[in-house]
């Protein structure tokens, strides 16, 4: 499905596209920004190429036109086979979601393989998009990682363009997601002292119209590092103050001395839908101002950038008509054992429960009534139970129960449903989700509709699969056996009586 052309961003861009240039390959098409990118190059005329770690055929459902390469940024060889014939690369990589003590190393490597591989097969340009902050001002790890990346790949001989950019905030966007929900759960907002230097966000439409503008100046932009911001220049605790206005929500802000800004992000995780590995590099980067040092980019591509509180507004808006194209918890969790799928298990998972029904009704009702679940539908009378473990996975920093859905209607490969992710999905025949919590093994859990072969009727089933991780892992599948009677026996029965 195709990014609604109402919402191409880069219809107004005051640059002219060069389709002629050649082909262009998006590493990390499947994240956020990525997501979004694609789909305006494929607007303007460019023959585009997506990077992606594995087969993925959803990519070419969402985007027809596009050519699908395999490879890992880690591994040299699948690099030079996925920049062969390449004009120019733009590389949004980053291993933000393996946790601060990981992503570093990660990104540099990976960065340097990239700069390596793109010299071998002969790349015009290399376009980055990663952090600001005054280099000359101690650094948090987080801002020191993109910058290193940066001169990693600007030290090559590809000419490389850097993007610096703050807080990205659109519908989707992990900082407006922490945001909002900060100001939506806390009943008191604890204002620490850091949460009092400066920022400058910027929407996610206009870091989109510069990624493509600076495309399209070739000759302005390559080799060169420039800075990117929207219009206002706010403080932490001024942008939560706005935020609240805007959903009409009153909290008392109160001044509070915690300096620790670990302990603040990880108390945050608790309260929003976003991890804590994510959130405490993200906030990490707070101690530090992160403003624009120079407005160059402003001549060589000149827009009017959105204000904050406009950029607010146009997130709820595409919330509000379930027309979230692409969220943060897209690309979670990358080169990470939770991504191994179901049919790429060493040996089918030994551990199965399985509870059916039959039903008259039909399999477009049944099915359309499973791509419900989760998020605010929740899951039925089981919530409790399922939030319980929520919570217990989110104090031990994984993604728990919070997570929700990019859309309440819709759900495509890939996707996030609380604490599972989209593995397969086969119209009106079967959903699997694959489990991203915390435990002593792999979890999958299935739904299927198939014809009952005595009647006219259908067989409503769930199957929940483990994989268990030695001695802890049975004894997690024998606690939890007890339960599963309630949960799926009222999953199915939720399901087949919400099939309207």
């Amino acid at each position: 499905m195709q990014q609604d052309a109402n919402y191409h961003f880069c219809r107004d861009l005051p640059t002219t596209p060069l389709p002629e240039a050649g082909r262009i390959l998006v590493t990390g098409a499947t994240g956020y920004i990525g997501g979004r990118l694609v789909p305006e190059l494929l607007e303007r005329g460019y023959r585009v190429r997506v990077m992606v770690r594995g087969i993925a055929p959803e990519i070419l459902e969402r985007w027809p036109d596009v050519e699908v390469a395999i490879a890992d940024a880690l591994d040299i060889d699948s690099l030079m086979r996925a920049l062969e014939g390449v004009h120019t690369a733009y590389y949004l990589i980053h291993s933000l979601l393996l946790g601060q003590k990981k992503f570093e190393s990660a990104d540099i490597e990976a960065a340097i393989n990239f700069k390596e591989a793109a010299e071998k097969q002969g790349l015009k340009r290399i376009i980055y998009l990663g952090g600001l902050g005054d280099v000359q001002s101690e650094l948090s790890s987080h801002l020191k990682s993109r910058i290193t990346i940066a001169q990693e790949l600007m030290s090559g001989r590809v000419p490389a363009t850097f993007l610096r950019a703050a807080i990205i905030i659109g519908s989707g966007s992990a900082s407006y997601e922490i945001i909002k929900h900060l100001v939506r759960n806390c009943p008191v907002i604890l204002v620490p002292p850091w949460a009092r230097t400066k920022c400058q966000p910027i929407a996610i439409r206009d870091v989109i119209k510069y990624l493509v503008g600076v495309l399209e100046k070739p000759e302005e932009t390559a080799g060169r590092s420039f800075d990117i911001g929207g219009s206002d220049i706010l403080t932490y605790e001024m942008m939560l103050k706005i935020l609240s206005e805007i959903h009409l929500i009153k909290r008392p802000f109160i001044s509070f001395p915690l300096k620790t800004v670990k302990l603040y992000a990880y108390a945050a995780s608790l309260l929003t839908p976003v991890p804590a590995a994510i959130t405490m590099c993200l906030m990490e980067s707070c101690h530090n101002d992160v403003i624009c040092q120079n407005d160059d980019i402003r001549r060589i591509i000149p827009f009017q950038t959105m204000p904050y509180r406009e950029s607010l507004v146009r997130a709820m808006s595409r919330e509000e008509s379930d027309n979230v194209s692409t969220r943060w918890s897209d690309s979670y969790p990358p080169a990470h054992e939770l991504a191994i799928k179901l049919n790429e298990a060493e040996s089918f998972p030994l551990y199965r429960s399985s509870y059916s029904m039959l039903t008259a009704k039909k399999a477009s009702l049944l099915f359309a009534s499973i791509t419900r679940i989760g998020g605010k539908e929740g899951w039925f009378r089981s919530n409790l139970l399922w939030r319980i473990r929520g919570w217990c996975d989110r104090i031990l920093m994984g993604v728990g129960v919070s997570r929700g859905r990019r859309s309440s209607n819709t759900l495509r490969i890939n996707d996030v449903i609380d604490f599972w992710r989209v593995e397969d999905l086969k119209e009106n025949e079967r959903l699997l989700l694959r489990a991203e919590m915390k435990m002593p093994g792999r979890a999958w859990l299935e739904f299927t509709i198939t014809p009952d072969t005595k009647s006219p009727a259908h067989v409503l089933s769930v199957n929940a699969y483990f994989q268990s991780r030695g001695f802890w892992g049975q004894m997690y599948w024998y606690i939890f056996m007890p339960f599963h009677v309630f949960i799926f026996n009222d999953l199915i029965q939720q399901i087949e009586k919400r099939s309207l």
